[in-house]
């Protein structure tokens, strides 16, 4: 049972690295690049940013 939790918790914290990270490139990406004069237009570009960066780094993070 403990074997288990901790291959769980494992997979958790690489999820959460990725998520931390891809969130924090999408955060700078936003900030140097969206100038919508649009608070929803920038939200909604930020969040699709976010969404592609965890695809890509996921598919990455997958095959290695």
């Amino acid at each position: 049972m403990r074997y288990t939790t901790s291959i769980r918790a494992l997979v958790l914290s690489d999820l959460t690295v990725i998520n931390v990270t891809t969130l924090a490139l999408a955060f700078v990406v936003a900030e140097m690049l969206y100038k919508f004069r649009s608070f929803t237009l920038e939200a909604a570009a930020f969040l699709v940013t976010w969404y592609v960066l965890r695809l890509a780094a996921r598919a990455i993070f997958r095959s290695v």
